[in-house]
């Protein structure tokens, strides 16, 4: 600031404003950028248990007995099934539903290479999830 006490006009100091400007428009820019991008809420889905009331009434279950001599014996929902026919009835079974859900009951007597010979023909059949059950157990409808 420099003052002049001559006859000529006196010189005026001014805050020279451009440097302020400037980063007042970069903060302007990053606060436009940034607020965009910022999470606005949660986003949530809301149960419908009426849909999981179906699924759970609309279990299979398969049973693998011990029979006698060591021959095995299947029940799916508690109809019989022979061997031979198992393959083509859990393929029928799976082949219209949404829900790949196979649940497997096996005997206290077999051998578990018996019930992972079935385990096998649900995945054969299309099955996505396979639950074991333990001999006592019920699935609720």
């Amino acid at each position: 600031m420099t003052t002049n006490n001559g006859d000529s006009a006196a010189t005026v100091a001014s805050i020279n404003v451009t440097p302020m400007i400037d980063v007042l428009l970069v903060l302007l820019i990053i606060f436009m950028v940034i607020v965009p991008a910022m999470p606005r809420g949660e986003s949530a889905l809301v149960p419908k248990p009426h849909q999981e009331k179906e699924a759970v009434a609309e279990s299979i279950v398969l049973e693998v007995l011990k029979g006698n001599h060591g021959n095995v014996s299947f029940k799916i929902n508690q109809q019989d099934v022979t061997r031979q026919n198992l393959p083509a009835k859990l393929a029928a079974i799976y082949s219209n539903r949404a829900e790949r859900v196979l649940f497997v009951k096996g005997d206290d007597g077999l051998s578990f290479t018996q019930v992972a010979e079935v385990i096998d023909l649900g995945h054969a059949a299309g099955v996505d999830h396979i639950g074991l059950l333990t001999p006592g157990a019920q699935i609720a409808h």
